[in-house]
């Protein structure tokens, strides 16, 4: 069979439009049957202003603990967006078009180097400026420690220690935070309510983060999670990068905290092994002479010397009393045997 030709031209204009129309008329039909069973979606009486994006993702070679993590902030900040490891061998400016494509203009990476030790970044893509902390003691909203709950997409409040308004890079890191974990008012995914509170104090020079839920009965607090330490390394001009703004003088790597471990460790071995051969250079020196004391023998009496003897004749030898009395046991057992023949 030949292959139908296809129209051109005025008269595939109005096959198209009378297929349109058909599509339409059908439509109409079954629009009031549609809209009875839809379901409307929540209406907001305000307007979403705040386009805050944050994109949370990380390097590869994290560990199971950190991707829980990773997925945790994600449920609890609506306003976020997910993306594919980044390689390792890519340079941290790769990021700033990450977040271009994504339309995002805050960010927060995952670090991960050695399989053990974690950095997190957070930044305003892509004037700046950017913060890198080292994050310690990790604690997921899988863990049965954990007995609070919030209602997913709620917006929380957000409670920041004292410390954070005394000093000027505090203060930069609060504004940070603010941007980055609020939750925008009206935005479509999150919640019309307040029943959480992320809370940021500053302890040991260090910035913990703590996630509460709050019980309407009593205001109460009981923590959600996840928990999670930061020590704050360097405060950058630019995102991911830069001049440095703020660096930490009290801060210390984990490289030299696991080196300076094994010098302790090495130190203490160290001297038990120098105890040990000081006690055998002890044991191996020769006693201290003591000079004879005059005195020492006044009182002792000497032992009268006996004449020496010299004896001629050969002694005679020892009797053993066990030999003789085997012999006689002998001599009695003959004597009981022929006894016993004669009668």
């Amino acid at each position: 069979m030949a292959a139908a030709k296809r129209k051109r031209g005025a008269a595939a204009g109005r096959a198209g439009a009378k297929k349109r129309a058909r599509g339409a008329a059908e439509g109409a039909e079954l629009g009031p049957a549609r809209e009875e069973h839809c379901v409307p979606g929540p209406v907001s009486q305000g307007k979403w202003k705040n386009k805050e994006r944050v994109l949370i993702f990380s390097s590869r070679g994290i560990n199971f603990r950190t991707r829980h993590l990773m997925q945790d902030l994600r449920t609890l900040m609506p306003h976020s967006k997910a993306d594919t490891k980044m390689d390792r061998k890519d340079k941290l400016f790769v990021i700033n078009e990450v977040c271009e494509i994504k339309n995002c203009n805050k960010c927060i990476f995952f670090e991960a180097k050695k399989k053990q030790d974690l950095y997190m970044w957070l930044s305003n893509t892509p004037q700046g400026p950017s913060a890198k902390f080292l994050v310690q003691n990790i604690h997921t909203l899988a863990e049965l420690k954990m007995t609070g709950n919030c209602l997913r997409g709620s917006r929380p409040l957000l409670s920041f220690d004292q410390a954070f308004d005394q000093e000027p890079h505090y203060a930069l890191l609060k504004e940070l935070f603010i941007q980055i974990f609020s939750i925008p008012q009206y935005h479509p995914k999150s919640q019309p309510f307040i029943d959480h509170v992320f809370t940021f104090s500053i302890t040991d020079d260090r910035i913990w983060f703590r996630n509460y839920q709050i019980v309407e009965e009593d205001a109460s607090l009981i923590e959600i999670g996840p928990r999670f330490v930061l020590n704050l390394i360097k405060i950058f001009q630019g995102s991911f990068g830069g001049p440095t703004l703020y660096e930490n003088p009290h801060y210390q790597s984990p490289n030299m905290h696991r080196r300076m471990i094994r010098l302790a460790i090495a130190a203490k071995f160290k001297e038990k092994h120098q105890m040990k051969e000081l006690q055998k250079i002890k044991n191996k020196e020769d006693k201290t002479l003591i000079p004879e004391d005059p005195t020492e023998t006044v009182f002792e009496t000497p032992a009268g010397e006996k004449p020496l003897e010299i004896e001629l004749v050969k002694p005679e030898p020892k009797v053993n009393l066990k030999k003789r009395k085997k012999q006689f046991q002998r001599q009695r057992k003959k004597q009981k045997k022929l006894s016993g023949v004669g009668a």
